[in-house]
């Protein structure tokens, strides 16, 4: 699809070059008042049409209205490029700002890749490939090693593996057997998989993943801007007091007519809030450049806003505070085996296998492997191998081929994935096998509720005994597991149902599973190394380095960024009031006026660059 022409960006580049061109040619009266004209038309139009289309009582005294009534107050006056400036600036802030709100919402959907593209559709015992949303319930589809599973359904025939990790969080891929469900969106890893469809596309567990990501960004609300807020009270007592101004000594002091008119324009050119539509964004936008410089992006002056009033965190497991790898934590050998020999023996059985948990023995181990060694390889799926070695058979897998084949092993408290190993018949020992928490994740706790933080959750689609494992690490008090995006957005809706407008909740996850969540929490934060595109779109705040602890320096840039913000703020009005009051008694001109408009935004700037030199 062509990509369509922005035109409120050419309108701020062509007008903004006209204004140019027209302070170049300031000696040639004409032309210059031309390109005032047509640069204010360009850069203008947007404004008055917005003004008018949103015409009412309640919204008449807003930003829009006071950059009307400036702007043409000071072409009255002959202050041409004083006009075109105030508009310019503003627009060119409205520009940055929209933009930056827009970016989160745009090509979700186009950027999720779990929906299947085709559904091999089983007639007459011949596969035809058909667009998932001509399947019916009841109809027979079959799935392959590597291909998404299109629709709901139940297994009917095969058995093996399938990598849900991208659709509930689980770390650890799950078996399947026959008579199990299985949820579109899963991927096959190591067998193919003939499936009896149970729900239509529409109704499938993928279109409801989309509809909730849909339906949480309708949900998010909209905070105002600083900007309008203030014109609400500050627009229409401005110009109220330059009625005052124009008329009362008129009518009761007989003054001349022309100069409290002259007076009241220049009144009003005053009041025209330049620097801080200037200072404040900036401000924001310097604060969110230095908080890039350090990985970690903010979508817009909103999102940091709300994370200095974020008081609940709501954590992912996988992914966010753990790795999201697998390692072997533990090794354990009975009777004359030792550690080496069942890492060893284990890393031989699954010398074949692609399976992360196979590849972390085979890490773990960390020697090469002879493949003449290993013989009479035999796949037990979704429970194990066994293998000859070096004369000796193998046997590696869960408890439930331990019971298989009649071994006697002693279970384990450990909280992880257990993998035994029987030689001969014979048990042998076991490794745990776990994901591992991030190096900053206990640091990231800590420090949050050091600063007053203290409700922190953890929700996960891991199983119960490892997310309570992670928790009890951590220091986190209040967890939930084996969830499903759908009852992850639930758990959230129940902390932001609880809370006021000023205690916000934010979700930090990195799968696109989470994406549902990030959107309708008050502050969405998502892992940009390993995080999906869709949680990343989704998402206020990007952290690149997928470093949890990166969230406390985050909160401090916000701080410093509002304490700045308001330094700006309270300048900018400080000496507008004086000027404002020192206009009205006809003690300065329009030139002073400008000058210290000009003169506090050079201020603000200044004051609002260093928030990127800031060190914490």
């Amino acid at each position: 699809m062509k990509k369509k022409i922005d035109f409120s960006l050419w309108q701020i580049v062509i007008g903004g070059l006209i204004f140019v061109l027209g302070l170049v040619l300031h000696s040639y009266e004409k032309i210059s008042f031309g390109c005032y004209i047509l640069a204010y038309v360009i850069v203008a139009t947007e404004v008055y049409l917005s003004f008018f289309k949103h015409l009412s009582w309640r919204h008449l005294f807003d930003e829009k209205f006071l950059m009307i009534v400036a702007t043409v107050g000071a072409f009255v006056i002959g202050e041409y490029p004083e006009a075109v400036a105030v508009m310019l600036f503003y627009q060119i802030g409205e520009y940055i700002g929209d933009r930056a709100v827009d970016r989160s919402k745009e090509k979700i959907v186009e950027l999720m890749d779990l929906r299947a593209d085709y559904a091999n559709l089983l007639t007459d015992s011949q596969l035809k490939k058909v667009d998932p949303l001509d399947v019916k319930v009841g109809d027979i589809i079959v799935v392959k090693p590597g291909e998404k599973v299109p629709l709901d359904g139940v297994v009917i025939d095969g058995n093996g593996y399938v990598d849900r990790v991208m659709l509930t969080g689980e770390s650890v891929p799950v078996a399947v057997e026959k008579n199990e469900e299985i949820l579109s969106g899963s991927i096959v890893l190591n067998s193919v998989l003939t499936i009896k469809v149970l729900k239509e596309a529409q109704e499938s567990t993928v279109a409801k993943l989309l509809d909730l990501i849909q339906n949480a960004a309708a949900k998010k609300a909209h905070t105002e801007a600083f900007i309008t807020k203030f014109a609400k009270v500050y627009t229409p007592v401005v110009v109220i007091l330059a009625i005052l101004i124009c008329i009362v000594p008129v009518l009761f002091l007989h003054g001349e007519f022309y100069d409290w008119f002259y007076r009241s324009l220049v009144f009003l050119v005053v009041s025209c809030p330049c620097a801080l539509v200037v200072s404040v964004p900036l401000g924001f936008f310097c604060g969110i450049g230095s908080a890039s410089h350090r990985g970690i992006l903010l979508k817009g002056s909103e999102s940091l806003e709300r994370l200095i009033n974020v008081d609940t965190f709501v954590f992912d497991k996988t992914g966010t505070l753990t790795k999201g790898t697998f390692e072997v934590i533990k090794v354990v050998a009975v009777n004359e085996f030792t550690k080496h020999k069942v890492l060893k023996y284990a890393a031989h059985a699954e010398f074949y296998s692609t399976h992360p948990i196979a590849v972390s023995i085979r890490n773990a181990y960390g020697k090469s492997l002879k493949r003449e060694d290993i013989s009479n390889l035999e796949e037990f799926a979704g429970n194990g191998v066994s293998i000859a070695y070096q004369g000796q058979d193998v046997l590696v897998g869960n408890e439930r081929l331990m019971k298989q084949h009649d071994i006697v092993y002693d279970r384990p408290k450990e909280v992880g994935t257990i993998i035994y190993l029987a030689v001969d018949g014979k048990y042998k020992g076991y490794l745990v096998i776990a994901d591992q928490l991030k190096s900053d994740a206990q640091k990231t706790v800590s420090s949050l509720k050091k600063i007053g933080i203290s409700n922190i959750y953890l929700l996960s689609g891991d199983r119960e005994e490892e997310v309570r494992k992670v928790s009890s690490e951590l220091g986190i008090q209040h967890y939930s597991a084996s969830l499903l995006p759908q009852d992850k957005v639930k758990k959230v809706e129940e902390l932001i149902n609880r809370r006021d407008e000023k205690h916000l909740v934010a979700f930090v996850g990195d799968g696109i599973n989470d994406a549902p969540v990030l959107m309708l929490s008050d502050l969405g934060i998502s892992m940009g190394g390993i995080g999906s595109d869709a949680a990343i779109e989704a998402s206020d705040m990007v952290i690149m380095n997928d470093q949890p602890s990166k969230i406390l320096e985050a909160i401090s840039i916000a701080k410093r960024t509002r304490k700045i913000v308001w330094q700006n703020i309270i300048l900018a009005i400080g000496v507008k009031m004086l000027v404002l009051i020192l206009g009205a008694l006809g003690i300065t001109g329009i030139w002073l006026a400008v000058f210290a408009d000009v003169g506090v935004t050079v201020l603000a700037v200044v004051n609002a660059l260093r928030i990127w030199y800031y060190k914490k």
